[in-house]
């Protein structure tokens, strides 16, 4: 709550009072009484604006619709004006910032109250363009008495926060996980089991359920056959998202996307598809100084955890890792994703880290193809393809040494790589036996 400026004489009524007393001392000295019907309305004009002098101080605070949005979706900024009965006419124009939009594009609405009531409320509605927290609804109120005589304000009013969570990209994946390792779930386990997937037909064994008897094959064979199946379970996820470098300009939801852009809505994708298929996800922001770590759940009140520690990641910052003492907490068996243009020494550290630790280390690839750094700068372009240059040669010695890299294309983006992973594991496995 902020208790603005008191009520002050308007321009409007300074210049009926002074223009009616002009008008009258001239009617009296150049003896014209016609000026006197040219003064009448004014000096009305001035006493009823007296007569309506407002009697308390408004005072006006902001507040949200709904402190939580998607990347495109809007809210409400309530400007709330209390003690509002002496206001006949009132605005309020919101500060503008970068990636919120509001309609009108002007920012500015005016309200006019109706009677008996001290409460005035005027809303604007405003969007966010990318995720991230925004600070909305800052901006100046002002109003007017009756007959315009008083003005109060402006008054400027106090910004809320606002989460933008980021719009998750579109993702599929029809691939199951490599290395399921938990109990209940939807991924083919090594093992045998009630599940849905087949494996193959054999002779019945004490403890085999009736209803998985083939009475074909069984009257074939003259012998009892049962169905064998594959038990299913649940998948181990790990989403490292790289956020100590951006490369790009973000144009917001409906245009170009920065590389940290790309990151983290397909960081939110990923999330999404797993969770949602009853998998456990963890996430790491590699560069975050606050919040930067989620531990590996199952759920959907987790996914809105995921979704927004995404949001709160701060583009560029890069402050709190130690190269030599980085440490993850990773279930054995879990899948590790990482979500990074490979431009910072801290997604490689972390990559070949988790990589030597015997875990399956996917590399997501978040530079978009259509990217402009350089611009018309020859130097800068110079500079730009060197360091591309640089980058391919990190990305072959990824592939080279066993890490998969592969380009974040939405749909069917993991299917053949984790298609790999699934064979690689079961050959690891069928030497070890």
């Amino acid at each position: 709550m902020l208790h603005g400026s008191e009520w002050h004489p308007s321009p409007v009524l300074v210049r009926a009072a002074l223009g009616s007393a002009a008008l009258s001392v001239l009617a009296v000295v150049l003896g014209r009484p016609d000026l006197l019907v040219l003064a009448a309305p004014l000096l009305v004009h001035a006493v009823a604006a007296v007569a309506g002098r407002p009697r308390r101080t408004p005072s006006a605070a902001v507040r949200l619709g709904t402190p939580y949005v998607r990347e495109g979706e809007g809210t409400l900024v309530r400007v709330a004006i209390d003690h509002a009965e002496d206001v006949e006419h009132a605005v309020f124009a919101l500060v503008g910032h970068k990636h919120v939009v509001a309609r009108p594009a002007s920012g500015v609405v005016a309200a006019t109250p109706t009677g008996g009531t001290d409460r005035l409320t005027l809303e604007l509605p405003v969007a966010s363009l990318r995720w991230g927290r925004r600070r909305v609804g800052d901006g100046l109120v002002a109003g007017t008495s009756s007959w315009g005589g008083y003005a109060w304000g402006p008054v400027p009013v106090f910004p809320q926060d606002l989460t933008v969570l980021p719009q998750p990209g579109v993702f599929d994946s029809r691939t199951a996980s490599p290395h399921p390792i938990g109990l209940v779930g939807q991924h083919p386990a090594r093992r045998r089991g009630d599940g849905s997937e087949f494996e193959s037909i054999r002779p019945f064994q004490p403890g085999d359920r009736l209803r998985r008897v083939q009475w074909r094959v069984s009257l074939r064979a003259g012998t009892l056959h049962v169905t064998s199946t594959v038990a299913e379970e649940d998948a181990s996820v790990l989403l490292l998202v790289d956020s100590g470098v951006e490369v790009g300009r973000s144009e917001g939801v409906h245009g170009r996307a920065s590389t940290l852009d790309v990151a983290v809505r397909a960081a939110a994708a990923v999330a999404e598809h797993y969770l949602i298929r009853g998998d456990r996800v963890g996430l790491r922001v590699l560069g975050a100084t606050h919040r930067n770590a989620v531990h590996t759940a199952a759920g959907r009140r987790h996914l809105r955890r995921v979704v927004d520690t995404l949001a709160r990641v701060v583009p560029g910052e890069n402050r709190d890792l130690d190269l030599a003492h980085m440490r993850f907490q990773v279930p054995a068996g879990s899948i590790v994703l990482v979500f990074s243009p490979m431009l910072s020494q801290v997604s490689v550290v972390a990559t070949n880290t988790l990589a030597a630790r015997g875990l399956d280390v996917v590399v997501v690839d978040c530079l978009p193809a259509d990217i402009d750094v350089a611009g018309d700068d020859a130097r800068a372009a110079l500079a730009w393809r060197m360091r591309l240059l640089e980058r391919e040669a990190l990305i072959t010695r990824l592939r080279r040494s066993g890490i998969p890299v592969v380009a974040w294309r939405g749909p069917g983006t993991l299917d053949e790589v984790l298609r790999r992973l699934g064979r690689r594991g079961t050959r690891t496995t069928a030497g070890h036996r």
